[in-house]
């Protein structure tokens, strides 16, 4: 039980990486709360991980990418849990778009939920961390594409090379205070979120759909794709006291594809 009497608020939650991590969280010992915009999916995956964990778990909604809707959000979890300890940053989006026919309101709302989103969050975290000097561990999720850029994901890798940069600036500017920031850096992850690009990623390579997978696992030096248990149990590392001297770091969790 690696976080005992910790909090920990993970966005995004209520599916995918954020779902996992936050599992993961409860299953070592830690209180959680759950936010995502989807309300019903997020309380229904909240009283699931309770049951099966004993631990409080409790679902809010939140627009990442709204101030007042995570200052709200924030607020309701410093109510019912008091310091936050943990907060990993999984809300996002992506999607795959030739550069020249990439429109503006698709960069906006990438740039805004993705790293705007962050932002928020971030702040929000870090100013309870402060209020209530408990120090703290800040863990963002950016992406292989954040250390690495690839064709048609112009919005994405712009907005996960930022997340990087964010965390940095955060762990630089804190540290003194026992809040240490670092970053997740997941190659593919077959998660609901690869579900709706798959096929765009398909045209993109000239594959068909159930080709992608296999050609992933061909380009991959340790020969397949991330799941949601190895990003769950880089987060628990980041999260607990092991890693106590680790901050402004961004953990590649690529199988090998890109060494950096």
């Amino acid at each position: 039980m690696k976080l005992e009497q910790k909090n920990a608020v993970v966005t995004g939650a209520g599916s995918g990486l954020g779902l996992a991590v936050a599992e993961r969280f409860a299953q070592e010992g830690a209180d959680v709360a759950i936010l995502d915009l989807n309300i019903g999916k997020g309380t229904q995956e909240a009283e699931r991980i309770a049951k099966a964990t004993g631990r409080k778990v409790v679902a809010y909604q939140v627009d990442v990418a709204n101030k007042v809707s995570v200052q709200k959000a924030f607020e309701a979890v410093e109510r019912d849990f008091g310091a936050i300890h943990i907060f990993l940053n999984s809300a996002g989006i992506s999607k795959i778009v030739p550069f020249l026919e990439c429109s503006e309101q698709l960069w906006d709302q990438t740039l805004d939920i993705n790293l705007k989103g962050a932002f928020l969050c971030c702040q929000a975290a870090v100013r309870s961390m402060v209020n209530h000097q408990v120090g703290g561990s800040v863990i963002n999720m950016s992406s292989q594409s954040g250390r690495a850029g690839t064709s048609q994901y112009q919005a994405y890798c712009a907005s996960k090379f930022g997340i990087v940069g964010l965390t940095q600036s955060i762990a630089q500017e804190f540290a003194r205070q026992g809040i240490r920031a670092n970053t997740i850096c997941p190659g593919v992850v077959f998660t609901p979120l690869w579900d709706q690009q798959l096929e765009d990623y398909a045209r993109k390579r000239n594959l068909q759909p159930e080709e992608v997978k296999p050609y992933f696992e061909n380009s991959i030096p340790a020969g397949r794709l991330c799941t949601v248990e190895d990003v769950a149990n880089a987060a628990v590392f980041l999260a607990e006291d092991a890693s106590a001297y680790m901050t402004g770091q961004s953990l590649m969790l690529c199988g090998g594809a890109h060494m950096l």
